[in-house]
């Protein structure tokens, strides 16, 4: 009980800090920069979370990781994956998230103007123009990172994916990146208070081009990159 405490004080005062610093940044309109005021909440916060659980990151395939657009495809089993990948990638991605968070007072404004994709899953025509408009931030050289399955895993095992991951790289003109988190769940599983402390693996896998592709090509796009994170160590 005193270590879930502990973190839930530090995860608070760390989005304080570094989310008021987001949201200064969103009331004087500064700009999405890469590397700017909101890119540096973002890692600032992730980083905090885990030096205040004693989390450690490890990658495997460092070498695919290098500064560019693209589009991060990943598992999502723990409440911790965020600042895990956060942490580990060379740019801070921009997020897809469901439009309802955009109506957060505060927090919608600042995710906005930080760059990050609102979809509306329930209205398909309204999501594909979110993409579209998404395409232009990662071709300016945002990364963005996905959730495939669309949220939480129960279980820790891979669920189905969605398409929205597979049809937003085929407009951007980017390539998928599957990655896989692993040891994330263990440390902290679904209605744990607190994580425990630990090394978590965050296994890349080989760039899937998305060249001459079109929208019909994304199941095909989404069955290989489901192939490959299997192959990584997800468990289905």
């Amino acid at each position: 009980m005193i270590t879930a405490v502990r973190f839930s004080l530090a995860a608070v005062w760390a989005t304080l800090i570094h989310g008021s610093r987001a949201i200064r940044a969103s009331w004087r309109n500064l700009p999405d920069t890469i590397g700017g005021p909101y890119d540096q909440a973002a890692i600032g916060w992730s980083r905090r979370l885990l030096q205040a659980a004693r989390i450690t990151v490890r990658v495997e395939g460092p070498t695919r990781l290098r500064p560019r657009p693209a589009v991060y495809v990943a598992n999502h089993v723990s409440m911790i994956d965020i600042p895990v990948i956060v942490t580990a990638l060379p740019l801070a991605p921009k997020f897809v998230m469901k439009k309802e968070l955009l109506r957060v007072p505060v927090f919608g404004r600042a995710a906005r103007a930080a760059g990050h994709i609102a979809i509306d899953r329930r209205n398909r025509s309204a999501a594909f123009a979110a993409y579209d408009e998404a395409a232009g931030t990662i071709r300016r050289g945002h990364p963005a990172l996905v959730f495939a399955e669309g949220t939480r895993s129960p279980n820790g095992r891979l669920m189905p994916f969605k398409k929205g991951p597979f049809v937003l790289a085929i407009a951007a003109g980017v390539p998928v990146i599957p990655i896989v988190v692993i040891g994330s769940y263990q440390l902290m599983p679904r209605l744990s208070l607190s994580p425990r402390p630990g090394e978590v693996v965050l296994r890349v896998g080989p760039d899937l081009p998305t060249e001459g592709m079109n929208y019909d090509d994304r199941d095909r796009l989404s069955e290989e990159a489901r192939r490959i994170m299997l192959e990584l160590g997800a468990v289905e």
